[in-house]
C-alpha cells in the first residue's frame, strides 16, 4: 500500500520531529501545574496530521539549514496551533476532535482556556530564543491575525450577508496564516534571499486557504473519520461559510428562506442537514468551492518553482494535491 505524501514527509523527517516532541514535552512540564502537560498531551498526541511543523522543518530544510533553531520553529508552530484548538473548542463548544473528547469536555472551559494561553506564552519564550526579530515579528503577527479573525468569524455567524471577501478576510487569518508563517519562518532561518521566504510564505498561504475550503466543503460531504471532526458542525453552529455564500448567490427563494431559519434564526429541526446538504449539491455551490479550492492549490505549487527540484521540493508540491484529493 502506497503511502501518502504527508506520510512520506513525516517519515523522511521523523528525526527532526522527535528532537521537536521532545522539545515540547520538555516546555510543557509544570512543576506546580501539572494539568498544563495533561492537558497538552491530550490533544497533542490526539493522533493530528502534524502538517504545520512538518512545514516549517520542509521549509528550512529545502533551503539548506544547517543548524538547530529550527527545531525551535516547529515546536513554536506546534504550539500556537494547539493553543487555537484549545480556545475553539471552547468558543464552539465542541465536545469531539479527532475522535476523541475535546480538553473543555474532559476538563472544563477554563482550563482549556488557561492552558491555551500558557501555549502561547510558552511559543513567545521559544521565539525570543531563535534571536531573530525577523521571526518574532512573523510568528507574533500571525497570533495577532489569528486572534482578529476568530472574532472576526463571530461576528459574522448567522450573518447571511456576510461576503466573499469576508470569508476570505476570516480564513486567511485564522487558518492560512499560520501555513505561511511556519513556512516563512523556515526560509528565515536559513536567512535565505528575500524572494525565496517570499515564495515560501506565498506557499504556505495558498496552501492554507485551500486546506480551510477543503475542510469547509468536507462538512457538507465528508465523514467523520476523514475530516477529524463531527461532520455538520458548521451548520449547527451557524457559521457562513463558502458553500453558504455561494448558495446565497443563486438567490433561489426557497433555498434562501431555508438558510433564514436555519442558519440567521437558528431555528433547526431534525433532517435540516440533510436538507442544507442536498441544496448545496444541488446548486452547484459545493461543486464551485472544491474548483475554489483546487485553485488555491495549483497556485501554492507554483510558488515550489522558486527552488531546485530535489526530494522535499517534490514532496512538497505533492503534499498540496493530498490536501485537494479529499475532495476529488
Amino acid at each position: 500500500m502506497n503511502k501518502s505524501p504527508l506520510s512520506e514527509l513525516s517519515s523522511t523527517l521523523s528525526d527532526e520531529m522527535q528532537s521537536v516532541d521532545y522539545l515540547i514535552n520538555q516546555r510543557m512540564f509544570s512543576k506546580h501545574a501539572p494539568l498544563i502537560q495533561e492537558l497538552t498531551n491530550h490533544l497533542i498526541n490526539a493522533g493530528g496530521k502534524r502538517l504545520r511543523p512538518l512545514l516549517t522543518l520542509a521549509c528550512a530544510n529545502i533551503c539548506n539549514y544547517k543548524g538547530t533553531y529550527h527545531i525551535h520553529l516547529a515546536a513554536i508552530v506546534e504550539l500556537i496551533h494547539t493553543a487555537t484548538l484549545l480556545h475553539d473548542d471552547v468558543i464552539d463548544e465542541s465536545f469531539s476532535r479527532r475522535g476523541r473528547p475535546t480538553a473543555n469536555k474532559l476538563w472544563d472551559n477554563k482550563s482549556s482556556v488557561l492552558v491555551g494561553d500558557f501555549l502561547f506564552a510558552r511559543s513567545f519564550q521559544l521565539m525570543v530564543e531563535t534571536g531573530s526579530l525577523k521571526i518574532l515579528d512573523s510568528l507574533s503577527n500571525a497570533s495577532a491575525e489569528i486572534s482578529e479573525s476568530e472574532v472576526l468569524q463571530m461576528s459574522l455567524s448567522r450573518n447571511l450577508s456576510a461576503s466573499e471577501e469576508q470569508y476570505m478576510q476570516v480564513i486567511k487569518g485564522k487558518t492560512a496564516i499560520l501555513f505561511a508563517s511556519a513556512c516563512e519562518v523556515g526560509g528565515l532561518i536559513a536567512e535565505e534571499q528575500s524572494n525565496k521566504v517570499e515564495a515560501l510564505r506565498l506557499y504556505g498561504e495558498a496552501l492554507g486557504v485551500s486546506f480551510q475550503m477543503v475542510d469547509d466543503f468536507l462538512d457538507y460531504t465528508g465523514t467523520k473519520t476523514g475530516l477529524g471532526k463531527d461532520i455538520g458542525d458548521d451548520f449547527r453552529e451557524k457559521k457562513i461559510t463558502l458553500p453558504i455564500i455561494y448558495s446565497l448567490q443563486t438567490q433561489n427563494q426557497t433555498n434562501q428562506k431555508f438558510w433564514r431559519r436555519t442558519l440567521e434564526k437558528g431555528n433547526q429541526e431534525i433532517g435540516d442537514f440533510e436538507t442544507a446538504k442536498k441544496i448545496l449539491a444541488g446548486d452547484g455551490s459545493l461543486e464551485r468551492t472544491r474548483l475554489e479550492a483546487i485553485y488555491w492549490a495549483n497556485a501554492a505549487k507554483k510558488q515550489l518553482k522558486n527552488f531546485p527540484h530535489n526530494k522535499l521540493n517534490a514532496l512538497l508540491s505533492r503534499v498540496t494535491d493530498y490536501v485537494v484529493a479529499r475532495v476529488s
